[in-house]
Protein backbone atom coordinates (compact mmCIF):
# COMPACT_ATOMS: atom_id res chain seq x y z
CA UNK A 1 0.00 0.00 0.00
CA UNK A 2 0.96 3.48 -1.00
CA UNK A 3 1.86 5.85 2.16
CA UNK A 4 -0.48 8.76 2.25
CA UNK A 5 0.96 12.26 1.31
CA UNK A 6 1.48 14.21 3.80
CA UNK A 7 1.40 17.99 3.99
CA UNK A 8 4.28 19.97 5.70
CA UNK A 9 4.78 23.31 7.66
CA UNK A 10 8.26 24.50 8.64
CA UNK A 11 10.66 26.78 9.08
CA UNK A 12 14.10 27.18 7.93
CA UNK A 13 17.17 29.23 7.78
CA UNK A 14 18.82 28.63 4.05
CA UNK A 15 22.89 29.15 4.26
CA UNK A 16 25.53 29.37 1.06
CA UNK A 17 28.50 27.00 1.64
CA UNK A 18 30.33 29.85 3.30
CA UNK A 19 27.44 30.10 6.08
CA UNK A 20 25.76 33.35 5.02
CA UNK A 21 21.95 33.43 5.36
CA UNK A 22 20.38 34.01 2.04
CA UNK A 23 17.18 33.10 3.44
CA UNK A 24 14.96 32.58 6.23
CA UNK A 25 11.09 32.20 7.54
CA UNK A 26 12.12 33.18 10.92
CA UNK A 27 10.05 36.08 12.28
CA UNK A 28 7.22 35.16 9.63
CA UNK A 29 5.25 32.74 8.28
CA UNK A 30 6.25 29.17 8.68
CA UNK A 31 6.20 27.14 4.82
CA UNK A 32 3.32 24.89 3.92
CA UNK A 33 3.82 22.61 1.29
CA UNK A 34 2.69 19.10 -0.17
CA UNK A 35 4.97 16.34 -0.26
CA UNK A 36 6.25 15.33 -4.05
CA UNK A 37 4.20 18.46 -5.24
CA UNK A 38 7.31 20.01 -6.66
CA UNK A 39 6.58 22.99 -4.30
CA UNK A 40 10.02 23.26 -2.99
CA UNK A 41 13.40 21.68 -4.20
CA UNK A 42 13.60 18.18 -4.37
CA UNK A 43 16.61 17.59 -2.07
CA UNK A 44 14.57 19.47 0.47
CA UNK A 45 11.80 17.74 -0.09
CA UNK A 46 12.89 14.58 0.18
CA UNK A 47 14.85 15.25 3.44
CA UNK A 48 11.93 16.28 5.33
CA UNK A 49 10.05 13.37 4.63
CA UNK A 50 8.98 11.28 7.18
CA UNK A 51 10.49 13.91 9.72
CA UNK A 52 7.73 14.83 12.99
CA UNK A 53 6.79 17.48 14.33
CA UNK A 54 9.27 19.28 16.79
CA UNK A 55 12.24 18.16 14.56
CA UNK A 56 14.62 20.37 14.29
CA UNK A 57 17.45 19.47 11.74
CA UNK A 58 20.38 20.54 9.66
CA UNK A 59 19.73 19.63 5.59
CA UNK A 60 22.64 19.60 2.64
CA UNK A 61 21.20 19.87 -0.20
CA UNK A 62 24.15 19.78 -3.10
CA UNK A 63 23.26 21.89 -6.11
CA UNK A 64 21.89 19.00 -8.59
CA UNK A 65 19.00 18.45 -6.35
CA UNK A 66 18.15 22.07 -5.69
CA UNK A 67 18.42 24.21 -8.64
CA UNK A 68 20.56 22.50 -10.70
CA UNK A 69 24.27 23.11 -12.55
CA UNK A 70 24.73 26.34 -13.93
CA UNK A 71 24.39 25.90 -17.70
CA UNK A 72 26.63 28.53 -19.58
CA UNK A 73 24.03 28.03 -22.33
CA UNK A 74 21.66 29.81 -20.59
CA UNK A 75 23.99 33.36 -20.87
CA UNK A 76 23.10 35.17 -23.60
CA UNK A 77 24.56 38.48 -24.75
CA UNK A 78 22.41 40.42 -26.82
CA UNK A 79 22.04 43.95 -28.64
CA UNK A 80 21.13 46.87 -25.93
CA UNK A 81 18.13 47.52 -28.53
CA UNK A 82 16.98 43.94 -27.64
CA UNK A 83 16.53 44.62 -23.71
CA UNK A 84 12.93 45.01 -23.05
CA UNK A 85 13.58 47.17 -19.99
CA UNK A 86 13.95 51.14 -19.98
CA UNK A 87 16.43 53.10 -18.57
CA UNK A 88 20.02 52.17 -16.86
CA UNK A 89 20.77 49.03 -16.10
CA UNK A 90 22.95 47.55 -13.54
CA UNK A 91 24.61 44.14 -12.96
CA UNK A 92 22.74 42.87 -10.58
CA UNK A 93 19.85 44.25 -11.79
CA UNK A 94 17.45 41.33 -12.38
CA UNK A 95 13.79 41.57 -14.60
CA UNK A 96 11.54 39.57 -16.62
CA UNK A 97 11.85 39.17 -19.95
CA UNK A 98 7.94 39.51 -21.33
CA UNK A 99 4.92 40.48 -19.74
CA UNK A 100 3.38 36.84 -19.44
CA UNK A 101 3.65 35.52 -16.02
CA UNK A 102 5.74 32.89 -17.07
CA UNK A 103 8.58 34.21 -18.83
CA UNK A 104 12.05 33.67 -17.24
CA UNK A 105 13.61 36.09 -15.02
CA UNK A 106 17.27 37.13 -16.08
CA UNK A 107 20.39 38.69 -14.37
CA UNK A 108 22.11 41.03 -15.79
CA UNK A 109 26.13 40.23 -15.53
CA UNK A 110 27.30 42.50 -17.81
CA UNK A 111 26.95 45.89 -19.87
CA UNK A 112 28.53 48.05 -22.03
CA UNK A 113 27.97 50.70 -24.22
CA UNK A 114 26.24 48.48 -27.04
CA UNK A 115 25.27 45.12 -25.44
CA UNK A 116 23.77 43.76 -22.00
CA UNK A 117 24.68 39.79 -21.25
CA UNK A 118 22.48 37.60 -19.37
CA UNK A 119 22.15 35.12 -17.28
CA UNK A 120 18.95 32.80 -16.97
CA UNK A 121 19.99 30.33 -14.64
CA UNK A 122 18.31 30.69 -11.30
CA UNK A 123 20.30 32.68 -8.91
CA UNK A 124 21.13 29.38 -7.00
CA UNK A 125 22.20 27.16 -9.92
CA UNK A 126 25.30 25.68 -9.08
CA UNK A 127 25.41 26.10 -4.96
CA UNK A 128 25.17 23.70 -2.59
CA UNK A 129 22.42 24.74 0.11
CA UNK A 130 22.29 24.15 3.89
CA UNK A 131 19.16 24.10 5.51
CA UNK A 132 18.43 24.65 9.36
CA UNK A 133 14.96 23.71 9.57
CA UNK A 134 12.05 22.86 12.27
CA UNK A 135 9.49 21.15 11.32
CA UNK A 136 5.92 22.54 12.70
CA UNK A 137 3.40 20.39 11.85
CA UNK A 138 2.93 17.07 9.79
CA UNK A 139 -0.90 15.93 8.25
CA UNK A 140 -2.58 13.64 5.89
CA UNK A 141 -3.69 15.57 2.46
CA UNK A 142 -6.47 15.93 1.92
CA UNK A 143 -8.14 14.19 -1.04
CA UNK A 144 -8.56 17.90 -2.13
CA UNK A 145 -5.24 18.92 -2.07
CA UNK A 146 -4.16 15.25 -3.33
CA UNK A 147 -6.52 16.36 -6.70
CA UNK A 148 -5.43 19.95 -6.75
CA UNK A 149 -1.76 19.12 -6.25
CA UNK A 150 -0.68 21.61 -3.94
CA UNK A 151 -1.35 21.91 0.08
CA UNK A 152 -4.24 24.22 1.32
CA UNK A 153 -2.59 25.88 4.14
CA UNK A 154 -1.53 24.36 7.06
CA UNK A 155 -5.29 23.47 8.51
CA UNK A 156 -5.86 22.39 4.59
CA UNK A 157 -8.70 25.52 4.76
CA UNK A 158 -6.83 27.90 2.76
CA UNK A 159 -7.23 27.53 -0.84
CA UNK A 160 -4.48 30.30 -1.26
CA UNK A 161 -2.30 27.75 -3.98
CA UNK A 162 0.21 27.65 -0.73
Amino acid sequence: MKPQAKVVTFHYTLRDPAGRVLDSSSGGAPITYLEGAGQIIDGLDAALRGLAAGTRQRVNVPAARAYGAHDPAQVQKLPREKIPVEGALNVGDRFQTDTDPHAPVVTVVAVDAESVTLDANHPLAGVDLDFDVEVVAVRDASTEELHHGHAHGPDGTDHCGA
